[in-house]
């Protein structure tokens, strides 16, 4: 195949072993842990797919109302978004992606964008993409970066010329990035936030031709986080907590790596059970609401920052040298399916027996 960004789908090698049914979702904000402290419950959760939705945080199906009539590999496509209808007349080629996790969902679906916006102190292409993918090293060399996601660069990204742009609803409040980017090509809005991956993943999937694929890759994915969690003994809990400059937080339930544990049924300490919120900030003299059987955190900047608080090593988790530092992109910046597998993945490293 010309290597036009696009190569044999890295969905269609999973297709053979996974199963069939439904699921999907991305991320927005800095913190895209599916971190924007606004996310939702499990009360908004699409129900859809062989897997049913009953007790799991994250909806695992198309949102209700979003996707396509089209079957997959079919233009063109007309794909119903959060902020309206897109019209995709051909398979995209050159996709540019704005908000978190969306490079990652590409990949997972053997694409890759020419261009990408950052989070905030982060890269527009995270070092656990390259890891995962190193066979696409040169076409993640050559994505053009188009600014700040809070603030993207609409002239850097008219002047990729894309015919397709992918954004999320979080963060774009007045709708200003989607009118902007409307006028230079198709452009799908997904929900975004960390809680909503699955859902925004299987959008995001459709606007590509690739929707099944996506929903095989999720049913898939879900079968081996019920296999890591069934291999955790009972009472086992596991942490999440992110320290980011000055803040300094806990991640519940309702979280990017919190719907992984979820997935997998893995207990949370009293202090993260909330299944209406994202995050908690804590103060470093409450630390100690971190703590759990097992600890993982992240840092952006020096760990030497939590790990040098006095209260750390009072902790449980730390005296039980279950205090494991995490890839702080897959777990807490970038909301997408790659980055779940690392999650999952950590998980049956770490608190799986």
């Amino acid at each position: 195949m010309a290597v036009r960004r696009i190569t044999m789908s890295l969905g269609s090698i999973l297709v053979a072993t996974a199963l069939t049914g439904a699921l999907g979702a991305c991320s927005a904000d800095t913190d895209t842990t599916g971190s924007t402290d606004t996310a939702s419950s499990s009360d908004s959760a699409a129900s859809s797919g062989s897997t049913a939705d009953s007790g799991f945080v994250a909806p695992r199906g198309m949102p209700e109302g979003k996707g396509s009539e089209a079957a997959d590999g079919e233009f063109p496509r007309s794909v119903v978004h959060f902020a309206g209808t897109a019209e995709i007349p051909a398979a995209p080629e050159r996709i540019v992606v704005i908000a978190t996790g969306q490079a990652d969902a590409l990949l997972t679906l053997g694409l890759v964008p020419v261009g990408a916006a950052a989070g905030s102190g982060a890269e527009a292409v995270p070092t656990y993409l390259r890891e995962q993918f190193p066979d696409r090293a040169a076409d993640l060399d050559a994505i053009t970066a188009v600014g700040d996601r809070s603030t993207p660069d609409v002239e850097a990204i008219g002047a990729l010329e894309p015919d397709l742009i992918l954004l999320n609803s979080a963060g774009d409040d007045d709708g200003r990035n989607y009118a902007a980017f409307s006028n230079i090509a198709p452009t799908v809005v997904t929900q975004g936030t960390g809680l909503y991956w699955k859902q925004d993943f299987a959008l995001l999937a459709d606007a590509v031709g690739k929707r099944d694929e996506a929903l095989q890759w999720l049913d898939s994915f879900q079968s081996d986080a019920a296999d890591v969690g069934a291999n955790v003994d009972t009472g086992t809990t596991v942490s999440f907590t992110r320290l980011n400059g000055d803040r300094l937080r806990i991640f519940q339930v309702a979280s990017f790596p919190g719907s992984v544990a979820d997935d997998a049924g893995i207990s949370r300490p009293e202090s993260q059970q909330a299944r209406d919120e994202t995050s908690q900030d804590i103060s470093p003299e409450e630390l100690d609401r971190a703590d759990a059987t097992w600890l993982l955190y992240g840092v952006q900047g020096d760990p030497a920052e939590l790990t040098d608080m006095p209260l750390w090593p009072t902790l449980g988790a730390v005296a039980a040298d279950h205090a494991v530092s995490v890839d702080d992109d897959a777990f807490y910046l970038n909301a997408g399916p790659t980055a779940a597998r690392v999650v999952l993945d950590q998980l049956q490293q770490t608190v799986g027996s």
